[in-house]
Formats: structure tokens, C-alpha cells, sequence
């Protein structure tokens, strides 16, 4: 696993503490199946240094402001957590930006605040997730937000949500559920013919698109007979979003996703804190030791950098730590390297 700090990260979260405590007067402390991790800017600096990550694009998880149902305080919500965010990267020039939060699902209100977060706030995009109290991306009612977006060239974080649906017992909804739910918001995007409307949004699909590398000819041939367009069409869309790698590079799910993806449209990602420090390490290091260094190279960098150019221009962080932090550091990345490598499966 590389030390030095030059990835860019579009998927690590934040739990300010004014959201875990109304999460918490709201009866939430789980988000899909996981218990609301510790969270605070030193820790996710030492994660950053940990991995090699000179700047995180951060952004709010499930259930975001969705768990409020007054639409006004669900407001007052996104402006709050996109207030923290702002001070967040002022605070940490260079090795933080974010992704702002907007109060879905009223479209009206959250073209609003999407205006405020890009044009005043300089936010770096926006993240919606998949599905905001049952309503999908994708569905009817939605242009309002679209034509805002798409004005701006905006970037959108697509972050999967629990299934409108009780969850299965046994099966905890981040472990499975959460990639149904960005394929679906993928397939109506695409089917729906948000994507064509809208060319100037570039969307990122959360953990490699969930099913949708994968199962993309299929979901093709599915939309080419309900609609009646080409499949060659269809997959064009699919293959038009950005993926990133959060608990997706591991040697059966990443050389789908490069297959499928168009060249420029992997970003790194690490999902933390909610997927916990050994998980991320584990994913880094499957990154890392599976593709060529070229390929390695605009994943963790390049890729990200041109979808954000204010990126390019940022210096390079040099790490700070102490020397018992550094070597404590060494010996946790060795141990991934390890772990990595006992936990593959045979050939036989």
C-alpha cells in the first residue's frame, strides 16, 4: 500500500455532532445495518495518512435530511450540514472538499440549496441518495433539480439509501441492499432518459454501481424492449457514469468494473467511517496489488483530477506525523498487505 499522500478520495462520510444528535432524538443509530461510527476531522486525517489520501471529498450518508419529515426543518438540515461542511474545507485547505447535502425528496427545495452549496459555497458537487423516503432518482418531478445541476456542470454523488422495503433478517441492508438500491436509481436514470437530457451532470455511482457493471447487458436489453432504443444506446448510458472503488477492489469485482467503465470514469474511493479502518486498508491494498501502475495511477489521481480541476493545482501534502505514528502506520499497512493475501481463494 502506497504512503505517500496523493489519492483522492469521493467517498468518505462525516457524522458532525449536532447530526448524530438529532439522529439520535429522531430514534436512528444505525445507518443500513451499521452502527453510526466515531467521527472527527483528526481521525479521518490519520485514515487519510493511513492510506495515502491527500484530499477527501466528503459528504453526509443515509438518511441524510430524508428522516426529517417536515420539509422545512429538512431544509434547515442541509443548509446546517453544508454550513459544517464549508468550515470543514476552509478549516483543512486542500486536504478536504465535500459534497453537498440537499433535502430530497423536494425537488424544489433542494435546487434551491444546491444553488446556494455550488454558486456561495463552492461545494464540489452535490450527493442525492438513491432513494429519498420511497422516491427514486430518476422518477417524475425531478427536472427542477436536473436543469439546476445541469447548468452548473455539476458533479452528483450518488450514495445508496435502506430499500423502501422491510430488511431481510439476517441480511444487514449495507451488505447487500445498499447495491440494489443504486442500481435501481442507475437503471431509472438511464431509462428515463435523465442522463441524455441532462449531459452536463456527471453522476458517481456509490461502491462500483452496485449491480450495475455487472448486470448492465442484461438491465440494456430490459430498457431496449420497454422503450424501444438500442441497446448499444442504453449501455452507452450506463457506461457514461463514474464508479468509484469503495469495497469494490477486490479481485472478482474490480476487473469487471475496468472492463465496463470508460476510460476516466474510476475514482477512488474509501467509504470511511463507516466502513471501519481494517475494510478500507483490505479494499486499498486489493487496489494497489491488482491493477497495472498506469491504470493504479488514474484511479487514485488523475481520473479525480479531471473531474475536479481545482484538484490539479492543489500541493501535495507531506505527512506530519510523529515517528512512533509513522511506524505505527508501517506495520498496520504490512499487516493489510498480509491479510490481503492469506484471505484470497485458491485455484484449485
Amino acid at each position: 500500500m502506497t504512503t505517500a499522500p496523493h489519492r483522492v478520495d469521493v467517498h468518505q462520510h462525516i457524522v458532525p455532532p449536532f447530526y448524530r444528535g438529532l439522529l439520535a432524538k429522531a430514534g436512528i443509530a444505525d445507518a443500513g445495518g451499521r452502527a453510526l461510527p466515531d467521527w472527527s476531522p483528526e481521525a479521518a486525517l490519520e485514515l487519510m495518512d493511513l492510506l495515502g489520501t491527500a484530499t477527501a471529498i466528503v459528504s453526509v450518508s443515509t438518511p441524510g435530511t430524508s428522516f426529517l419529515t417536515d420539509p422545512g426543518e429538512a431544509a434547515t438540515l442541509a443548509r446546517q450540514l453544508n454550513d459544517f461542511s464549508a468550515s470543514l474545507t476552509a478549516e483543512h485547505p486542500g486536504r478536504f472538499g465535500y459534497f453537498a447535502t440537499l433535502p430530497m425528496p423536494d425537488t424544489a427545495a433542494s435546487a434551491a440549496e444546491a444553488v446556494r452549496a455550488l454558486d456561495e459555497l463552492g461545494a464540489d458537487g452535490v450527493t442525492l441518495l438513491a432513494n429519498n423516503q420511497g422516491t427514486y432518482l430518476g422518477t417524475d418531478g425531478q427536472d427542477e433539480l436536473w436543469r439546476t445541476l445541469d447548468e452548473r456542470s455539476a458533479v452528483v454523488f450518488v450514495h445508496p439509501a435502506e430499500l423502501p422495503a422491510p430488511a431481510v433478517d439476517g441480511i444487514p441492508p449495507f451488505a447487500a441492499d445498499f447495491l440494489l438500491d443504486t442500481t435501481r436509481a442507475a437503471y431509472l436514470l438511464v431509462r428515463n432518459g435523465v442522463v441524455r437530457r441532462y449531459p452536463n451532470i456527471r453522476f458517481i455511482l456509490s461502491h462500483a454501481g452496485g449491480f450495475v457493471p455487472y448486470a448492465s447487458h442484461r438491465m440494456a436489453v430490459a430498457i431496449a424492449g420497454d422503450t424501444g432504443r438500442s441497446p448499444l444506446d442504453v449501455l452507452d448510458d450506463f457506461r457514461g457514469f463514474y464508479f468509484d472503488t469503495a469495497l469494490s477492489s477486490s479481485p472478482a469485482a474490480l476487473p469487471t468494473l475496468l472492463a465496463f467503465a470508460r476510460p476516466g470514469h474510476v475514482l477512488f474511493g474509501s467509504d470511511w467511517p463507516f466502513a471501519p479502518t481494517p475494510a478500507g486498508q483490505y479494499f486499498t491494498v486489493g487496489l494497489d496489488t491488482e491493477v497495472a501502475p498506469g491504470t493504479l495511477q488514474a484511479v487514485n489521481r488523475a481520473n479525480a483530477e479531471a473531474l475536479f480541476p481545482l484538484l490539479a493545482a492543489i500541493p501535495t501534502p507531506t505527512s506530519t506525523r510523529p515517528a512512533p505514528v509513522r511506524l505505527r502506520q508501517d506495520a498496520q499497512r504490512a499487516a493489510a498487505r498480509l491479510l490481503f493475501k492469506l484471505v484470497q481463494p485458491g485455484t484449485d
